[in-house]
């Protein structure tokens, strides 16, 4: 001991070597006790299960990581009722949805997975497959059209049976399944439209387009002005880590008002691990007798199974479809003629037409002539190509389907 009461440097030296070499004992017999945990209890010799016995507290602690592991693993599994108890559960549902007086739908990416687009905590979805290390493809979001729960929840607005719904989704298809918007909080934004935020109020502009081709997190312009003032137009997104502060289309105010007014919340293919953050959305200052009943329909777990008055295990359509039927109400088709985006829209100026590359959602009456010109110009569109080496003839003909978009 050096003088002072200090360790010399030797010492200092030999307490690390020696902290050192405990650690590596340490992990050493946590291995032991790891590789012994997974054997067969019958399969253990006397020396292992003496091992066991002088190192409880590393086994507590492997057990309860292993369980922790196994619930885990269990909230990702998807599970599917069985047709008829889905059944059965579908008619506790409908009686729900009739004798309720302010029924509000939340929806997620559950509910589009049917148009393609993929959902985020699913076996396949975003995240997951992200978290795996895999890559995920590129889905062209203006292919995509209002699936069968769209239709139907859309439906069911007409006949007063839901009053509201509150959406995740920034796919727009709510929107464009013919729910007015007075209807829909898109908590999250929608990517068909974009705003300019120093016109009181705010001003909006629908596209048939995604907006958001050079947006990003904490980056919102969209590099077109608006035609009023003149200032730089932004998306409505609000991605993970931001705080979305813009009236519409995210219309939180209606969304907490219906809320607060609800005695049924009917919860379509979302995970809520984003939802239950939203206190108001739950009524949580509201006695648990004074809350809405919830029904959820999800094939994995949530964090509000344990609360819900019915959970289903099923597919969004599925469920929907047998609910229509027990309801007695017809499922309207998709008629892309109908679509509200086209009406809405507003056209680009001019200088705006290079502003973008996204592919628009193809009106009706553009596939139509398509189809006519393949069949009527068959024979010039092969001259064509001879003549130019075939980009000059589908240049042109790309160029005034476009134009005819915007």
């Amino acid at each position: 001991m050096a003088a002072g009461g200090s360790l010399s440097r030797t010492e200092r030296k030999a307490a690390a070597r020696a902290e050192i070499l405990q650690q590596e004992e340490q992990r050493d017999r946590r291995r032991q006790v790891s590789r012994i945990l997974k054997k067969p209890v019958g399969e253990r010799n006397p020396e292992e299960s003496l091992l066991l016995g002088q190192c409880e507290d590393i086994v507590r602690e492997l057990e309860r990581r292993r369980k922790k592991r196994e619930g885990l693993r269990r909230r990702q599994e998807e599970v599917c009722d069985e047709p008829e108890e889905l059944k059965r559960k579908v008619i506790e549902l409908a009686a729900a949805v009739r004798n309720a007086k302010h029924l509000v739908i939340y929806t997620g990416a559950g509910i589009s997975t049917a148009a393609s687009i993929p959902d985020y905590r699913g076996p396949n979805g975003v995240w997951t497959l992200l978290q795996k290390g895999r890559s995920i493809r590129a889905t062209d979001l203006s292919e995509a059209e209002p699936t069968l729960t769209h239709m139907s929840i859309a439906c069911l607005h007409k006949h007063n049976l839901v009053q509201h719904v509150v959406s995740q989704n920034c796919d727009g298809l709510h929107l464009r399944s013919g729910l007015p918007q007075a209807a829909i909080s898109e908590l999250h934004g929608n990517m068909y439209i974009e705003v300019c935020t120093s016109c009181t109020p705010n001003r909006e502009y629908v596209r048939v387009f995604d907006v958001t081709e050079r947006t990003a997190l904490h980056r919102h312009h969209t590099g077109r002005m608006c035609h009023k003032c003149g200032t730089q137009l932004r998306d409505t997104i609000v991605h993970f880590g931001e705080k979305g502060t813009l009236r519409e289309p995210l219309n939180w105010e209606a969304a907490t008002e219906a809320a607060s007014k609800a005695d049924v919340i009917l919860c379509l293919g979302s995970s809520l691990k984003v939802l239950k953050k939203y206190p108001h959305l739950w009524c949580m200052s509201k006695p648990p007798s004074r809350r809405p009943k919830l029904y959820i329909v999800n094939l994995q777990w949530t964090p509000k199974d344990d609360l819900a008055a019915l959970k289903l295990h099923g597919k969004c359509d599925d469920v929907m479809r047998l609910l229509m039927e027990e309801l007695g109400l017809e499922i309207p088709c998709y008629d892309r003629t109908k679509d509200p985006i086209f009406s809405l829209a507003i056209p680009l100026s001019p200088d705006e037409e290079g502003s973008h590359s996204r592919r628009p959602v193809a009106p009706p009456w553009s596939l139509e002539e398509a189809q006519m010109q393949e069949q009527q110009q068959e024979p010039a569109s092969q001259l064509s190509l001879s003549l130019s080496g075939g980009w000059f003839g589908r240049g042109c003909a790309k160029g005034s389907k476009r134009k005819k978009v915007n």
